[in-house]
């Protein structure tokens, strides 16, 4: 699906209206393709805080070139500052220091990164200033304009060593359409990672259980958990089943076809896997509907559908997979919610149930499981998409430009997430929401 409004402002005439009457501009996005580099242009860093020595290795480990300072004539892709040396108000003024004469000498597309310590981990003053640090990178992210991105990481010390990964994502085109988001690395008991010998391939060897897969937002994830090397092992309803098989015919992939909401499922899913696989590395809960209806005239039918699809299965699939032991050591689980599920949304009291129960998925799991395993989440926003496509023209065009990249975003921002999650580099990342919504103005 495209952008009709996006492809007119490109035009000799929208450009002029846009001048002239103050429309929305959006960036056409960078978005990654296999034979890139994760970052094509210099990474200035700034800040002396205790990751500021190591920062420029761990760079060098990805293949991305990192300096000091900017010469005068040069510009830059991205910006990553070391805050973990703030302790006390008045040193906040480093972050003025360290961006304001930057900031026009950013290339399109750019990338901000504002790294931190977990403010809980602090006290006092230094406690004030990690957490005065949210404020200043979600502003920044609906400043900078022009495709570029703003994120704040709270790295625990614990997990100075576990950041490859992350970085990975958040300086590349991969995250596109994330911005002006909080996520935490070695929270939740999570410190460690896995070393990635191939960053094209940080999925080689594994195998990821996608539902939802034969179409859309699912499909998509399939595709890049196959270029990444995993196995994928599609799952959707009888209905699509056409459609799945096509899918894992191309990617060399598995098919499993049943509904998830079935008594029992998750015991066919997990013999499945068992047999078939010996285990699952990744389990990814996209299968997903919606029926709207507001509440006055909602019916049993339409509210419970909705709950078991999108949340009961999901509860109960994990349980099984992980109780007979089929997640494998270092598995990862990521639940797919919405910005609905944050901000809520009229006529979906059902569907923003459902997905914020999602978050309380991720939360109530975080500290449970063990033995390397991790649960994270990601919240899309406006994702362009057949289903989308149907929305009245009004109420797709607000939703496509509330937003700070004034556009929607496409399956590929959400799968690019997900598999991030879903590298056996992001082993310290868990207990993670992240939304996939250009940092949508609805909602925290």
């Amino acid at each position: 699906m495209s952008d009709r409004y996006q492809g007119f402002v490109s035009t000799p005439v929208g450009r002029l209206l846009v001048k002239n009457l103050g429309l929305p501009n959006p960036t056409a996005l960078e978005r990654w393709s296999g034979d890139a580099p994760l970052v094509d242009g210099l990474v200035v860093l700034g800040g002396s805080g205790r990751l500021a020595g190591s920062l420029p290795q761990t760079l060098d480990r990805l293949g991305i070139t990192s300096a000091t300072g900017l010469a005068d004539d040069a510009r830059a892709k991205a910006l990553v500052f070391d805050a973990t040396g703030l302790v006390d108000t008045a040193a906040l003024v480093e972050l003025q220091q360290f961006f304001t004469p930057l900031m026009r000498r950013l290339e399109t597309c750019h990338r901000v990164l504002v790294i931190g310590t977990p403010p809980e981990l602090t006290s006092g003053s230094q406690r004030i200033v990690q957490r005065a640090l949210e404020g200043f990178t979600r502003s920044l992210g609906k400043e900078v304009g022009r495709g570029g991105t703003v994120q704040l990481l709270y790295v625990s010390p614990a997990a100075d060593a576990a950041l490859d990964s992350t970085l990975a994502f958040f300086l590349s085109p991969k995250s596109a359409y994330v911005s002006g988001q909080v996520v935490r690395i070695g929270a939740h008991g999570a410190t460690t990672t896995d070393q990635v010998a191939d960053w094209t391939r940080p999925l080689a060897g594994k195998v990821a259980l996608v539902t939802g897969a034969s179409r859309g937002i699912g499909a998509e994830i399939a595709r890049v958990l196959h270029r990444d090397g995993a196995t994928v092992v599609g799952l959707d309803v009888p209905q699509a089943a056409g459609e799945l098989q096509t899918l894992m015919a191309e990617l060399d992939g598995d098919h499993v076809v049943l509904d998830i909401t079935a008594k029992d499922a998750p015991q066919r899913i997990a013999h499945h896997l068992r047999e078939h696989h010996g285990g699952v590395d990744v389990v990814v809960h996209n299968a997903g509907i919606t029926r709207d209806r507001k509440l006055a005239n909602m019916d049993a039918d339409r509210w419970n559908s909705v709950i078991a699809v999108n949340l009961t299965a999901p509860e109960r699939i994990t349980r099984e997979l992980l109780d007979s032991g089929v997640v494998n050591a270092g598995g990862r689980i990521v639940g797919v919610a919405s910005i609905a599920g944050i901000a809520g949304n009229v006529g979906q009291t059902n569907y923003a149930a459902s997905k914020a129960g999602v978050i309380g998925f991720v939360e109530s799991l975080r500290d449970e499981v063990g033995d390397g395993i991790t649960v994270n989440a990601v919240a899309p926003g406006f994702i362009i998409t057949q289903m989308t496509a149907a929305v009245p023209f009004a109420t797709r065009e607000v939703g496509q430009r509330l937003n700070a990249m004034a556009q929607g975003g496409l399956p590929v921002d959400v799968a690019e997430t997900i598999a991030w999650l879903a590298s056996a580099g992001s082993g310290a990342v868990n207990g993670n929401v992240v939304r996939v919504c250009g940092q949508m103005m609805l909602g925290a």
